[in-house]
């Protein structure tokens, strides 16, 4: 069954509008803290970033249908939160707090404002070091897996779109061995394995498409691939 959040190549849904260059970087002032509790939670290390995609994935449908962009951020957040036991519902309710004023376990690891510039220049490079052989070489022809699915964890997350499912596309290039989003969101370990850019026709992908020679290239790990 695909997720609510995969709709990529969707029908029905209109054209991507734009946005203008005079259009701020935040609409709202929210939307800037929201993203400032993402990243300070996140360098607390209790989740990695394929965890904190699929916590997103993982919302509610009515709530991922209806929560706007960085609402979708805040309920992830506040759902890893409390899995992870950084804190409880009545922490983030307000209701709870430590009766002898003691410094939360994790206060060590807090994002501190000078920090921050740090941080966000090292980024979160997933280019690891694998003992898997690459299987492919640019030019050749393979088939991406049906279903879209991940196959370490039944209905799992996966950076495999469903429109790419059964497609025929060629190898553009390799980009090394990357950390594997299947396994890492589980807390499976990292598993790193080839990633290769893929390009796909747009008849290949779609019934309909506008222009069916124009191509789509896109980022797949080795065992989302098959020889075609």
């Amino acid at each position: 069954m695909t997720r609510i959040h995969d709709m990529g190549g969707r029908f029905g849904d209109g054209p991507v509008q734009p946005e203008g260059e005079d259009e701020p970087i935040f609409h709202e002032e929210w939307h800037r803290r929201a993203l400032a509790v993402t990243l300070a939670t996140g360098s607390l290390g209790q989740w990695n970033l394929d965890m904190s995609r699929h916590a997103r994935e993982s919302l509610a449908v009515p709530d991922y249908a209806t929560f706007s962009y960085y609402e979708k951020w805040i309920g992830a957040v506040a759902d890893l939160l409390v899995d992870n036991g950084v804190l409880t519902r009545a922490d983030l309710a307000g209701e709870d707090s430590p009766a002898d004023g003691a410094a939360h376990p994790l206060a060590g690891r807090a994002l501190t404002k000078d920090k921050v510039a740090g941080v966000l220049s090292r980024g979160g490079p997933t280019t690891r070091e694998s003992n898997v052989a690459p299987l492919f070489e640019p030019g050749q022809a393979v088939r991406a897996l049906r279903p879209a699915a991940n196959r370490l964890v039944d209905g799992g997350h996966t950076r495999m779109p469903s429109y790419v499912a059964g497609a025929r596309g060629r190898i553009l290039m390799a980009h090394g061995a990357h950390v594997l989003p299947d396994s890492n969101a589980h807390g499976l370990g990292e598993a790193p394995e080839p990633l290769y850019a893929v390009i796909f026709p747009a008849g290949e992908l779609w019934a309909a498409p506008e222009n069916p020679d124009d191509e789509v290239v896109l980022d797949l790990w080795q065992s989302y691939l098959e020889p075609a």
